[in-house]
């Protein structure tokens, strides 16, 4: 029999059971082709009623994980690609902004880099235009967090790789909340705007000049900047803006756990 992690009492049940199994489904002790416990057993063993233990199923079958078979039971699907999914315990945190940062540098580095390799005249032109949106936005008093990813998105545009624009658009709305976050932070300070509007310049030169390395280390550079600018953000903004803002990943995620920490760094 399989041992179940204990559940605790509160909201979030049906989160707690459907990550048990998960877990015993990842680690390979429920294996592929494995019936279920049946719901009075479950129910039992976790100490939950009948409601939850559906709702817990249903989340498996929604993640791809079991499927039913008719009149016989929930079985363990055959192992499947992970679907992106991050903790909202840790997910609305000054931390879970700069490893989103971390993400991005990785993904955006070799964006630029492929940008400037394959770029055309018109993607020059739609980056320019990209990049005055930004200003326009922020000049009438916005915080331009849609024009900038849609400036990023036009990099990958230029990199005309299709998996790695639709691998962008997928991150969109966790880029858009920390971007929400950093611009929230950069705006406070007008050596940070400042800067961010310099770092934006050089990657769109670099790929402009068809310089893949230098495209690469000026995106690369941006995101490690942006890193450093939340890592100096006050304290104060942290409990008012970043803090409010940070929040908005968490809502953008599946939820795993039942309870969020507020966020402080």
């Amino acid at each position: 029999m399989v041992s179940f992690a204990e559940i605790k009492p509160g909201a979030g049940l049906a989160d707690q059971v459907a990550s048990a199994l998960e877990t015993e489904i990842r680690a390979g002790r429920l294996a592929a082709g494995d019936k279920l416990p049946t719901e009075a057993v479950l129910v039992q063993q976790f100490g939950v009623s009948r409601t939850v233990v559906r709702e817990a199923i249903s989340r498996l079958k929604s993640r791809g994980l079991v499927d039913s078979r008719q009149g016989s039971g929930m079985y363990v699907r055959a192992a499947a690609i992970e679907p992106l999914s991050f903790d909202p315990v840790t997910a609305a945190s000054k931390e879970a902004v700069l490893q989103m940062i971390e993400m991005r540098r990785a993904l955006e580095s070799e964006v630029a880099q492929l940008a400037a390799e394959r770029r055309t005249p018109a993607h020059v032109q739609l980056l320019r235009e990209r990049m005055q949106a930004i200003a326009a936005a922020v000049a009438a008093g916005g915080d331009g967090v849609d024009e900038d990813v849609l400036f990023h998105r036009a990099i990958g545009e230029a990199a005309g790789n299709p998996f790695l624009v639709r691998t962008l658009d997928y991150l969109s709305q966790l880029l858009q909340g920390a971007t929400r976050v950093t611009r929230a932070n950069e705006a406070r300070r007008v050596d940070f705007a400042h800067s961010v509007m310099t770092e934006h310049e050089r990657i769109v030169q670099a790929i402009e000049r068809s310089d893949p390395a230098a495209a690469r280390d000026a995106a690369a550079s941006h995101m490690r900047n942006a890193a450093a600018r939340i890592e100096q953000a006050e304290p104060g903004f942290w409990q008012q803006d970043g803090g409010r803002l940070a929040e908005v990943l968490v809502e953008q995620l599946p939820t795993r756990r039942p309870a969020a920490r507020r966020p402080g760094g």
